[in-house]
């Protein structure tokens, strides 16, 4: 084997491994999917063991492949290393619900590994065209994982609204990527990084790569799902199965992260200061909007939702941070603290729908706030648990939230953003009211009803308590994963 093809080896043994599931579900019985879920379980874990390999075998270096299509770096292995992690956790928690509703079906963990596949191509990418391939094979597998359930209509009008809009953010991206092109000649990001430190001061030139550039940031701020590139963000969480919104709202992100690096900073980072000032109005919108919409939300789901956007805005408020007046010598601190917010952001979104999962039932699904009324009384452990995710939504201490909110704020304050700071601070205190409504409602009001929850089985419980107890570690001792970010930044 090559050096080249080494280094997409996790690609190879993910895509062989969903073939081969395609292949198996084939010969399974209907009522014996436990043989598909093992399967793609073993799967993701040889995808794991395969980017640790590379990473070992190549070490810290980075390097760009196939003809500069594909990269490979540290921050791409951490990236994908989160991605199997959210897909392997996600998996586990939606088993029970999906046995429940006839829908643990091979089609949707195929669909899922092809998703995932996806990812790992965005996050790697280090070309336009490979940005775009990955972006589509992921997307196009997520809109049919949020239709699978043919019989509801909520389920397929989130779709079709995801669908719609996914398309035309596609099409943004890929008109303001052609005028990059048109501008710089080459597709590769590396080489866009190169010309463009040549024409960025030409000022006949710059006008058309400002106008590329806006069109470039709003196909990625949909991806991100940050104001005003939000509006599908709510209804595609309340109106997908909710195994399916854990999907979207853990691993997607992590690619969206990926992407929005890949392009703005590997790719146009002499552009710095434009599309610094377009994250900063939308890191200012998304926080406000976010937070004060999902103060009137009533659906748990909804509810996350508007937290989701907020969340992002401050992942915008890390990334605008990095470069100061053109100095870039704290851009690696920035960037890092950017990098360390979504690997906690995926962990609470994990816990949150994993909590959602295990309170749901044959014939209910807990997604209201009042389904979590008196459950304090009916399960006082995981009532806890949901507490403290809560309070990290929150970013309420001694929670991993509250030191990724610190990391963030203290970067954009040393970027000179003081003001940004202070709003960011003020709106988190006002997104607090929503998460201890929650904790209020479980602790404080009576039972819905006397019926015992949690109808999982104990590998969903220990991981569900696993994850809850490793927020509150993070928090305390958050040093290994930051440091790891830092690291992998450095050599970007």
């Amino acid at each position: 084997m090559n050096l080249d093809a080494l280094a997409a080896l996790p690609e190879m043994v993910l895509l062989a491994g969903a073939c081969v599931l395609m292949l198996l579900d084939v010969r399974v019985k209907t009522g014996h999917r436990q043989t598909t879920f093992v399967a793609a379980q073993v799967v993701l874990a040889a995808c794991a063991a395969a980017t640790a390999y590379v990473w070992w075998f190549f070490g810290w270096d980075s390097a760009s492949v196939f003809h500069g299509l594909y990269l490979r770096d540290a921050m791409g292995h951490v990236l994908k290393l989160v991605s199997y992690f959210a897909t392997s956790l996600a998996l586990v928690y939606s088993r029970q619900w999906l046995i429940d509703r006839d829908l643990l079906r091979g089609e949707f963990i195929t669909l899922l590994l092809f998703s995932l596949l996806g990812m790992m191509v965005l996050i790697s990418a280090n070309s336009m065209l490979t940005v775009y391939l990955g972006l589509e094979l992921m997307s196009l597998c997520l809109y049919a994982l949020i239709a699978l359930n043919r019989d509801s209509a909520v389920s397929t009008e989130a779709a079709m609204k995801y669908f719609v809009l996914g398309a035309l953010a596609s099409g943004l991206l890929l008109y303001g990527m052609s005028m990059i092109y048109g501008a710089t000649g080459t597709l590769t990001l590396n080489e866009v990084g190169q010309a463009l430190a040549g024409l960025v001061n030409n000022t006949s030139e710059r006008p058309f790569l400002v106008f590329g550039l806006v069109f470039v940031v709003a196909g990625v701020a949909f991806k991100l799902g940050v104001v005003p590139f939000h509006m599908w963000i709510p209804d595609v969480y309340h109106g997908a199965p909710t195994p399916m919104t854990l999907i979207v709202g853990t691993g997607p992100k992590v690619a969206a992260f990926a992407m929005a690096m890949r392009l703005l900073v590997n790719g146009m980072l002499e552009l710095a200061h434009d599309w610094q000032q377009m994250l900063a109005i939308m890191a200012l919108l998304s926080m406000a909007i976010g937070n004060i919409t999902a103060i009137a939300q009533t659906n748990l789901k909804r509810m996350l939702a508007y937290s989701a956007i907020a969340h992002m805005g401050f992942v915008l408020l890390g990334m605008l941070s990095g470069v100061v007046d053109g100095n870039r010598l704290s851009a690696a601190d920035a960037y890092s603290t950017a990098m360390f917010y979504m690997v906690v952001y995926v962990i609470m979104t994990l816990g949150s729908f994993g909590m959602l999962l295990y309170c749901s039932r044959a014939g209910f699904d807990c997604e209201r706030l009042e389904d979590m009324r008196g459950l304090s009384r009916r399960n006082p452990w995981y009532a806890f648990l949901m507490m403290v995710l809560m309070f990290s939504l929150a970013g309420i201490p001694p929670t991993a939230g509250f030191y990724a909110k610190l990391a963030v704020l203290s970067a954009a304050v040393n970027a000179g953003y003081v003001w940004l700071a202070v709003a960011a601070v003020v709106l988190s205190l006002v997104g607090a009211f929503y998460y201890l409504r929650v904790v209020k409602l479980m602790y404080f009001d009576e039972p819905k009803e006397a019926s015992e929850v949690g109808q999982g089985s104990l590998v969903f419980r220990v991981l569900l308590s696993t994850n809850g107890v490793a927020l509150v570690l993070l928090g305390i001792l958050p040093q290994s994963l930051m440091g790891l970010c830092f690291k992998a930044l450095t050599h970007l």
